[in-house]
């Protein structure tokens, strides 16, 4: 096949991007580097396969010849970016996702959505399934990724339901591994480059909320596994593997090693306080659930960050 990647350049797209070059299939790689990085392909653009296009695609999308499906994984996705960039995060959600869409339509080519977690706010179900509508604030900061997300799965469906188009949605839950920025804001990069460096890890709150961490290497697994498969409905890919921020930060500190300590900050407004995939309906649809434990892909992603520090 022929696919475009839409924020190929970034963390999960160049991965992807990856991963479907090593599966012989064609890779158009989109990204306007807001918050991708070329580094993260150029190892991909010596390959015939493989084709670079810098372009915002909150403006409309030309691409020449065919294209049989479509990866909108374009977005700033960590908490730091999109309260940076809130105008560009609604903006992608929406006229991004309708113009990747349109170009879906308009190729006859199939659809996937990146989603989030976040759809499902500071849940009050823990594990969080499908099914579960959430429970978001659509004018906190955090609202306009939120918000973004939940619009752009609207918006699948009605290109879905209206137009043919065949779609997919994946919710990813938190995802983690080499090629995060170390000044992602997110909490695997942040306690790493911390402990790397012997500073404090930076907590907020108590530390009782809690996370499930999944390697890029399996939630690639279950895209790719969900593109072969002709179901429009959301789908959770995440580790079910629940632990609070406090055991987390003391994982980090025993692999890292070192001498630093904990500190706390105030918590964010509307961070969640717990999230946990329920999974079951991708182990029944993908026959699909994480393999990597998390000690392993720690230990990859923080021999990653030494390099670059």
């Amino acid at each position: 096949m022929r696919v475009v990647v839409t924020g190929g350049a970034g963390f999960l797209g160049s991965h992807l991007c990856e991963r479907l070059l090593a599966e012989d299939h064609e890779v158009v790689c989109v990204d306007n580097l807001l918050t991708g990085n070329v580094r993260n392909i150029t190892h991909l653009q010596g390959s015939p396969a493989f084709q670079f296009l810098h372009h915002n695609v909150s403006n409309y999308i030309a691409i020449d010849g065919p294209v049989h499906f479509v990866l909108h994984f374009a977005s700033p996705a960590s908490p730091a970016d999109y309260l940076q960039f809130p105008i560009e995060t609604l903006k992608v959600g929406s006229l991004g996702t309708h113009n990747a869409l349109g170009l879906a339509k308009a190729k006859g080519a199939g659809f996937l959505l990146a989603s989030t977690s976040e759809v499902y706010g500071d849940p009050l179900v823990n594990p969080q399934p499908e099914g579960y509508w959430g429970n978001v604030n659509p004018i906190g900061p955090r609202g306009v990724y939120d918000e973004a997300k939940r619009f752009g799965e609207a918006m699948v469906m009605a290109y879905h339901r209206v137009h043919g188009v065949p779609t997919r949605i994946v919710r990813i839950f938190n995802t983690y591994g080499p090629r995060m920025r170390p000044n992602d804001g997110r909490v695997v990069p942040a306690f790493i480059t911390q402990a790397l460096a012997g500073d404090p890890l930076t907590v907020f709150g108590d530390g009782s909320q809690t996370r499930s961490f999944c390697y890029v290497s399996d939630l690639v697994e279950g895209i790719y596994r969900l593109m072969q498969v002709g179901d429009p409905d959301p789908v959770n890919l995440g580790n079910p593997n629940e632990l609070t921020v406090i055991q987390f930060a003391e994982t980090i500190l025993r692999l890292v090693g070192g001498t630093s300590q904990v500190k706390y900050q105030p918590l964010p407004v509307d961070d969640p306080r717990v999230r946990r995939p329920d999974i079951s309906r991708a182990q029944r649809l993908l026959n699909w659930q994480p393999q990597v434990g998390l000690e392993t892909g720690l230990q990859a992603t923080i021999d990653h960050f030494r390099t670059l520090m």
